[in-house]
């Protein structure tokens, strides 16, 4: 992937510490959108999410967090079964193509 091209990544954490828990959530929810909770979808450039890990990676504790990021392929399919964090006309947009939550 080129470094400036932005793709959408899923950026999943589990944080045993609830203040570090706090300050990593308020920092995801400064660069993407979240998806369910400790859950996020980030749209960035390789040299984005690089830079949004290593603020992560100040934050957490590496013996105790779990803290994971999922590139996602460009024509991804969603489906989803259950209570929905977004209304019926919300889509999540990358690469300027919309993907409907449906």
């Amino acid at each position: 992937m080129a470094i400036n091209k932005q793709q959408q990544y899923l950026v999943i954490y589990d944080i045993a510490d609830p203040k570090r828990l706090g300050k990593t959530h308020r920092l995801l929810k400064k660069q993407g959108l979240p998806v369910q909770y400790s859950v996020f979808s980030v749209v960035a450039s390789g040299s984005g999410i690089k830079h949004l890990l290593q603020s992560i990676e100040e934050i957490i504790n590496e013996k105790e967090d779990d803290v994971r990021c999922y590139a996602l392929p460009a024509n991804i399919d969603c489906k989803t079964i259950g209570r929905q964090y977004f209304p019926d006309d919300i889509a999540l947009f990358s690469n300027g193509v919309a993907r409907l939550l449906v």
